[in-house]
């Protein structure tokens, strides 16, 4: 399929990290670009040439008005937090507010969806990268962000089959690069990395891509997905010790060299998650991330470079960029 430019493309999430990246895309294509943004969300990553309309992904008539007149949607939104006192929160915020937005979606004639998943929805494999044809269930994931994720692909799936929503799902790895506003989990390693306080690391790995790189994956979901298909939207496989070796040869600091077990970092994690239940705020090493690193979370992009031509730089790229960005914005000195 091809996109006939000016389209009125709405963006959930554009304040954020992926999302503002995916509305500079659609952007430079030549698309008019809407934004559904929660009062509470920081303003410093959106656009002022796009249209702004304020609401939340749990409020309908919100969704409503933001749809009206909305050829294509691309639903980036997401509560990714790995920790959160209420873990229902995350499951109501990725659940449910797929499902209205979905609704709401069909309700208003939306040509064409580009749904954001994640490779948390997929299976591990140990000694090969996991690809798109081996789904996770919901019983099988850890922690309620990856089972929030699991279980809103699924609905989308069976919208999809159902109802016949128009939906393409896409599958981002971990994204690194600029305006991580937040940041997210990853984000927050580089700062902790480039700033010398992670002096140590555990045997795990990570499927690293530019933001920017994702974001044209989405656009080139847009134009050439297959309706109901999922496509894995990924950089290179990198271990984290090499990744944080990276970091450091990039901001001048010498690399850690020491290499923990697993077992020695859950007391730490399980002290931060106590001590964030009475400050509210996100510890950084939590339980489930470290159940999650168990694993080496490499991943397989070929059918995304197959069907769509997607095509990803070296994610050092992201590294540079990421750092830059973050040193402007104060979270590196």
């Amino acid at each position: 399929m091809r996109s006939s430019p000016p389209s009125l493309a709405l963006v959930t999430g554009a304040s954020g990290f992926l999302g503002s990246a995916i509305a500079a895309a659609l952007r430079s294509r030549g698309h008019l670009v809407q934004t559904l943004v929660r009062p509470s969300s920081p303003r410093t990553n959106l656009d002022p040439r796009d249209t702004m309309h304020e609401g939340d992904l749990r409020d309908r008539p919100s969704l409503a008005a933001a749809l009206k007149g909305v050829r294509f949607l691309f639903h980036a939104a997401a509560d990714y937090r790995l920790w959160a006192r209420n873990p229902e929160e995350i499951r109501r915020n990725n659940v449910e507010g797929t499902r209205l937005i979905m609704e709401e979606a069909l309700r208003a004639g939306v040509e064409r969806i580009v749904y954001t998943s994640s490779v948390a929805t997929l299976k591990l494999v140990d000694g090969a990268p996991a690809t798109e044809d081996r789904p996770l269930v919901e019983e099988e994931a850890i922690g309620a962000y990856k089972r929030s994720k699991v279980a809103a692909e699924r609905l989308v799936e069976a919208m999809v089959r159902r109802d016949g929503l128009p939906a393409v799902i896409v599958n981002p790895s971990t994204p690194i690069g600029p305006r991580d506003v937040r940041p997210t989990p990853t984000g927050r390693i580089i700062i902790e990395a480039a700033s010398g306080r992670m002096p140590a690391f555990v045997d795990t790995g990570l499927n690293l891509v530019h933001v920017d790189d994702v974001a044209s994956g989405h656009v080139a979901a847009l134009d050439r997905g297959r309706i109901g298909e999922r496509y894995i939207l990924g950089g290179e496989n990198v271990l984290l010790a090499d990744m944080l070796a990276d970091i450091a040869r990039l901001v001048g600091r010498r690399p850690p060299r020491l290499k923990l077990p697993r077992t020695a970092i859950y007391p730490i994690a399980y002290g931060a998650e106590l001590v964030a239940k009475v400050r509210g705020v996100e510890p950084f090493v939590t339980l489930d991330g470290l159940r999650m690193a168990r694993h080496h979370m490499f991943f397989d992009d070929a059918k995304a470079r197959r069907e769509l031509g997607c095509v990803a730089r070296p994610y050092r790229d992201g590294l540079i960029d990421a750092i830059a960005w973050f040193r402007s914005h104060g979270a590196l000195k």
